[in-house]
């Protein structure tokens, strides 16, 4: 397993990597048609400002224990069974490779980012991907789709921007029903806190990081961990746990 400052040191490169990527998408963005995406959105249609993750979490897995050929990512790669919908493409995905098939779902990554300007609509839609692909990857496995053996690790990691609208404290409107007392005078910061929170405990994942970068420091690979229990270190831990369990089990259960 990686170690702690192994950890550090590549998820200071995916944030510097993933701020040199936007910075170059929003001036690549519309220089051949001279259309320009409205705000900030040009820094990331072009993808790829997550690549950093993607790779440190294949190397996660790797130093888990795990080949490098039971190691997925890509569109068409990392395409699993869903019970909703007939497909998902997660981020990274491991396999259990028994000869010439694969024979079960190790562990499913979801790498995500939050940034400005809208960091309102983007929080919504991130709360609603997570919950749908947790949602579906589980109806999945519980109903057969998806083998069974071994039970699957979900992990999710968040980046999100650190800026005077993600850490300050946000209205809340809602007229006929009282909000959860938690959520009061929350900033994006804290809800996604309390999100990630909530889906380990609701058991929707199984680790989730949540990681801090600013737009003027991010650059130089600066980051920080504002929650205890949601470090990169932690999500490893967790991430190689659940990998030396199946290994222990490999030659004890013929359904592996």
């Amino acid at each position: 397993m990686l170690n702690k400052d192994q950890i550090a040191k590549k998820v200071s490169k995916a944030v510097r990597q993933y701020w040199g990527v936007r910075g170059k998408q929003a001036i690549a963005q519309g220089s051949s048609t001279g259309t320009k995406d409205y705000g900030r959105r040009g820094e990331v249609t072009g993808g790829k400002q997550l690549d950093g993750f993607v790779s440190l979490a294949k190397d996660l897995l790797v130093s888990c224990g795990l080949k490098g050929t039971q190691v997925f990512a890509g569109r068409a790669a990392s395409e699993i069974p869903g019970y909703y919908r007939p497909t998902k493409n997660w981020d990274v995905i491991a396999v259990a490779s028994s000869g010439k098939s694969n024979s079960g779902l190790i562990a499913c990554i979801e790498i995500k980012s939050l940034g400005g300007p809208s960091f309102g609509n983007n929080f919504n839609n991130r709360v609603e991907e997570a919950l749908g692909n947790s949602a579906d990857v589980w109806k999945a496995y519980e109903r057969e789709v998806l083998p069974l053996y071994p039970k699957p690790f979900l992990g999710y990691i968040m980046l999100l921007e650190e800026a005077p609208a993600s850490t300050s404290a946000v209205r809340i409107s809602s007229p006929h029903f009282k909000v959860d007392e938690i959520f009061s005078s929350s900033s994006y910061k804290e809800r996604m806190k309390i999100l990630c929170e909530r889906m380990i405990r609701e058991r929707a994942y199984d680790a989730a990081s949540l990681i801090l970068a600013s737009r003027m420091t991010g650059v130089k690979g600066k980051y920080s961990e504002p929650v205890g229990t949601l470090t990169l270190e932690r999500f490893a831990n967790a991430l190689c746990a659940h990998i030396a369990s199946f290994l222990s089990q490999l030659g004890k259960n013929p359904l592996i």
